[in-house]
């Protein structure tokens, strides 16, 4: 399953930016944090592949999900100005962000590519 994060479990499990200046990913697998609104078009179109995704890549990557409405201080942390905007997590290195709904295919390539996890 995909996991919904609030700003306490973003600082567990993805960066405690309260006590760290630089990145510094918490994780202990590659991530994809989706940032997204319930009433959002795009975003709903995302979300069955997001499910999808979880199920082909099972533990190797996690899957997390942040309500830009709920969670205002996460979005303006990260400069959130459109919805979804997609935040891929590597183990090792910067995050990259890409905006708007991305094909299953592109989620693939990016796993592939940015994350470096290939699905099973």
């Amino acid at each position: 399953m995909v996991e919904y994060l609030t700003k306490e479990t973003f600082k567990e499990k993805v960066f405690d930016f309260e006590n760290n200046k630089d990145w510094k990913f918490e994780g202990s697998k590659p991530c994809l944090v989706d940032f997204y609104a319930d009433w959002c078009g795009p975003c709903k179109m995302v979300a069955p592949i997001l499910d999808e995704l979880k199920e082909e890549y099972g533990d190797a990557l996690d899957i997390y999900k942040i309500d830009t409405e709920k969670e205002q201080e996460l979005s303006a942390m990260f400069g959130i100005q459109s919805i979804p905007s997609l935040l891929f997590i590597p183990k090792g290195g910067q995050p990259q962000m890409a905006q708007g709904a991305l094909s299953k295919e592109n989620f693939k390539q990016a796993f592939s590519e940015v994350l470096g996890v290939d699905s099973k």
